[in-house]
């Protein structure tokens, strides 16, 4: 693999105001995305967070120390010129959710999985008007499609920036009520990860952990929690 990467050629990043929302300058010049899209995100709080990870490149560019400015070239490049298919497929999610598909032994995993389900589909149901039903086992079974319809909508009204954070927060849950109590604070965003991982970890704790699984697991939890930081600084406090 080459070990190629861009020097840093500029001496002051900035944040800019543009029409639009908010851009990042290196040395006055705009940054744009890998389409050579202008790259204006929605709000202050975003950009400066893209600054601060341009501020901190040092001698070479190092793409995979810069999560936000790859969510908002993700968001402009790719999830803005296919909003439709991109939300569609995240909604699917619900069909076929994580916190839906249960283990019918032992009585010790079965017992953690509806302590930690339950209450984020009884949320579900108590903030969407919907409820998903868990089933026992690994064979598909399908969801209320007026439940699915309901959740397929709220997916679909997300801006393509909300929806490029919220790809993360589902694919690498596996789960769309995961994705969706990210959004909206549910719980906090690590507790959430966990509740994401239960089978996983006890499978760990009868078999041992395995070292190469363990930093995989790693690598998603840093994306998983870097998608809520994009997620929520599309909206500031006020």
């Amino acid at each position: 693999m080459s070990e190629w990467a861009p020097k840093r050629f500029w001496k002051i990043t900035e944040v800019s105001e543009e029409a639009g929302g908010y851009a990042v300058t290196l040395d006055g010049r705009p940054v744009r995305t890998p389409a050579k899209a202008p790259l204006i995100v929605p709000t202050r709080a975003l950009a400066e967070m893209i600054a601060a990870e341009w501020d901190a490149q040092e001698d070479k560019v190092d793409p995979r120390g810069m999560p936000v400015t790859r969510g908002a070239n993700a968001a402009i490049d790719k999830v803005a010129v296919q909003h439709a298919e991109v939300a569609d497929m995240l909604a699917a999610y619900g069909d076929s959710d994580l916190l839906c598909y249960r283990a019918d032994s032992p009585a010790e995993l079965i017992a953690r999985q509806a302590a930690g389900w339950d209450p984020l589909l009884d949320w579900l149901a108590a903030h969407y008007g919907v409820r998903l039903d868990p089933r026992t086992g690994i064979m598909p079974a399908p969801q209320s499609e007026a439940a699915l319809a309901r959740l397929r909508a709220e997916v679909h009204g997300m801006d393509a920036f909300e929806l490029a954070a919220f790809h993360d927060l589902v694919s690498l849950s596996g789960s769309l009520v995961i994705g969706l109590a990210a959004t909206c604070d549910v719980q906090p965003i690590e507790d959430l990860w966990a509740l994401s991982r239960i089978d996983e970890h006890w499978q760990a704790e009868q078999w041992g952990v395995d070292d190469e699984a363990a930093e995989a697991e790693e690598i998603k939890r840093r994306s998983f929690l870097d998608a809520k930081r994009f997620y929520d600084a599309l909206h500031p406090s006020t």
